[in-house]
């Protein structure tokens, strides 16, 4: 080695800015995963109603600034929803997707699952909304693994309501358990039904700290009525794993 670069000083180190991310959901986030799931009971219809409000709030966020998205929206069910949860509405759907909705009534688990993914593989598709009842055997990982990539892969969001389920293995972005909750006062009639509320915990994410929200439907708006217990956001609840994860999935990480 030269004296000459022995002597020399080295260069300074720059320090690049380095900007955390909230780690708090909030609605209109951005950030929307491709493949989301909703833990609810099938008595009460708050897994439909949170998977078409959360659908909803993304298509109105990433629109921003891009007009309107007015392609059809997907949803499937299986032979079990149906049987327990009953047929979307369309009078009870808000009037801008009475005309663009398309129900598939799947007779098996298998069937739903081959009609989610291929509807997830048309970019014609604003979303796909999906409803299975318990935990089949053919919503195995592996199965929960081609819904995301295929989501992934070709653009479009999926929103899978699993109804009376537990929580199982899934490569699922973001899971959430929903419950109904009471609605606040209408704004003109106090005897009159309130907006659509729903008890929201968000177990496992990505890129968010889990935690639990009241949401409802404000006029087609979801709102966050309620901020999210910051002890809840401190301490994950190890039954559910619930902690953000970063890179594979939790459900990778065991199978690795």
């Amino acid at each position: 080695m030269s004296r000459s670069s022995m002597s020399s000083k080295p260069s300074p180190a720059r320090v690049l800015p380095r900007t955390a991310p909230d780690p708090r959901w909030r609605p209109g986030s951005p950030v929307q995963p491709f493949h989301s799931e909703i833990f609810a009971p099938a008595g009460e219809a708050s897994g439909a109603g949170l998977a078409l409000a959360l659908a909803r709030d993304a298509m109105t966020s990433l629109a921003a600034g891009e007009g309107e998205d007015t392609r059809q929206v997907l949803w499937v069910q299986d032979r079990a929803a149906i049987r327990k949860g009953g047929r979307p509405c369309l009078a009870g759907l808000p009037q801008d997707l009475r005309h663009r909705l398309i129900h598939v009534a799947a007779a098996t688990p298998e069937d739903a699952l081959f009609a989610l993914e291929e509807g997830l593989k048309c970019r014609d598709l604003a979303c796909v909304i999906g409803e299975i009842a318990g935990n089949p055997k053919a919503l195995s990982f592996t199965a929960s693994r081609r819904l995301s990539l295929t989501a992934e892969k070709h653009g479009v969001r999926l929103w899978l309501v699993r109804l009376d389920a537990a929580p199982d293995l899934s490569s699922a972005r973001m899971r959430w358990q929903a419950r109904a909750a009471p609605s606040a006062p209408a704004r003109w009639d106090a005897a009159a039904p309130g907006p659509a509320t729903w008890q929201a915990e968000l177990f496992r994410a990505r890129t968010h700290a889990p935690g639990q929200w009241s949401l409802s439907d404000d006029a087609g708006t979801l709102r966050l009525a309620r901020e999210p217990d910051l002890d809840t956001l401190a301490a994950p609840d190890p039954v559910h794993l619930a902690r953000p994860t970063v890179g594979r999935s939790l459900a990778a990480r065991i199978h690795a």
